[in-house]
């Protein structure tokens, strides 16, 4: 019996509940423990660090990103400490142990838990997300950076360097993303070695696309396939190509845009399969040094969306750019190189990154929506303080299977 005064223990370890904050409202316990299970990753043994408990370290190491392994933990849990619940004192496990845990998990319930959780999130009143009756959403590429490792360097690969060396200082892996313009969050994602082109990438992410979405797309993402793939999903197109691309003019229409043709690059001569597509053409800066923008778009009535506004509608495009920065600058800390030592761990650690992230956004878009605000008023950075303090200051639900029937001692 407890002597006055002592809280009764919770009969659990500490291990078995940390404090997540924010990101237990998009990642219940319920849904870890059925992605877990799903992934075959459910452990028959007790463990300081079960596979539930290391789903919501990665989450943890990638939102304190810049911390080491050991900190993380005990961020996790230092909410939890103080109420002095536990049979038995909670370990923090060392370095390598953590490692050991991330390693038995492996890439995939963290990527089966972004497929199933990372959507967009825009409503159709979401200011800035939509133009008309399309969903805006962007796809493009980048690098992240990752220790130099004889595992990563093997299979990452990693670029020239353009300062005399051979080798640059780091393997890099690719990554392609689908993101929300308005909203910034990020619902489709694929990665590869740096040798793999960010256009080999796009097509694992067309299966997010649907009608009644917008796709824009800079001139490092084109090709006649990519585009016949892309448009076959029902969403509609607005890409910028390059100018030595030859679109020739069909049909003149009174906004100034024209109706022209692409072919497969094997078809360029004869032309013998064309598809049709609008063309609209225009300029931005001054006479001295101007840029010429080509766009093409599967819209081809320009009664539907007229050509001044796709203009103007498709820089958008760069809140792609702004999410990417988002998550390497801000999320992950100026120079960012992820920590971990193997791929498998670097493919983990980029779905954690992305899950993070999302929640954040999810977070700052319900905030947005109840504010009457747009979303990118809101200061993402100030959200990531937010968030790291609650993870540290509030005791949130476990990660095990939620018991049967009310538990007193829950926090």
């Amino acid at each position: 019996m407890p002597r006055p005064g002592q809280v009764k223990s919770s009969g659990g370890r500490l291990s078995d509940r940390i404090a997540l904050g924010v990101l237990t409202r998009v990642f219940p316990p319920e849904l870890v423990d059925e992605v877990v299970a799903e992934c075959g990753r459910t452990e028959l043994r007790s463990r300081l660090l079960p596979a539930r408990v290391v789903v919501y370290f990665v989450l943890a190491m990638c939102l304190f990103s810049g911390q080491g392994y050991e900190e993380v933990a005990r961020l996790l849990t230092q909410g939890l400490e103080r109420v002095r619940r536990w049979d038995k004192p909670w370990r923090v496990p060392t370095t390598a142990a953590i490692g050991r845990a991330r390693r038995r998990l492996g890439p995939e319930p963290l990527r089966v838990l972004f497929d199933r959780v990372c959507l967009p999130v825009a409503t159709s009143g979401t200011a800035g997300a939509w133009y008309r009756r399309w969903r805006l959403v962007a796809v493009d590429g980048t690098v992240f950076d990752v220790p130099d490792t004889e595992a990563n360097s093997v299979f990452f690969g990693r670029p020239g360097s353009g300062r005399g060396q051979q080798r640059s200082a780091y393997p890099q892996v690719r990554v392609a993303a689908l993101v929300e313009c308005g909203t910034h969050a990020v619902f489709a994602a694929a990665t590869g070695p740096l040798s793999v082109h960010e256009q080999q990438l796009v097509p694992a992410l067309l299966g997010r696309l649907e009608p009644g979405v917008l796709l824009m797309a800079d001139r490092g993402i084109t090709g006649f396939d990519l585009w016949q793939a892309a448009s076959g999903t029902g969403a509609d197109l607005l890409w910028r190509v390059r100018k030595n691309i030859v679109l020739p003019a069909v049909e003149t229409f009174a906004d100034g845009s024209y109706l022209s043709e692409i072919v497969a690059a094997g078809d360029r001569y004869r032309r013998r399969a064309p598809v049709p597509v609008r063309v609209v053409e225009y300029t931005l800066g001054s006479r001295d040094d101007e840029t010429v923008y080509r766009l093409i778009t599967t819209i081809v009535d320009p009664d539907q969306a007229p050509a001044a506004e796709l203009a103007a509608l498709y820089h958008q495009r760069w809140e792609i750019e702004n999410t990417l920065d988002e998550i390497k600058t801000h999320q992950g800390g100026h120079r960012l190189v992820l920590r971990s030592q193997h791929p498998d761990g670097v493919e983990q650690e980029i779905y954690g990154l992305l899950l993070v992230h999302h929640a954040l956004r999810d977070v700052m878009h319900h905030a947005a929506g109840q504010a009457g605000l747009d979303p990118d008023r809101i200061s993402f950075t100030r959200t990531l303080r937010i968030a790291r303090r609650h993870v540290t200051a509030q005791a949130a639900l476990s990660p095990l299977a939620t018991p049967p029937g009310p538990d007193p001692h829950h926090q």
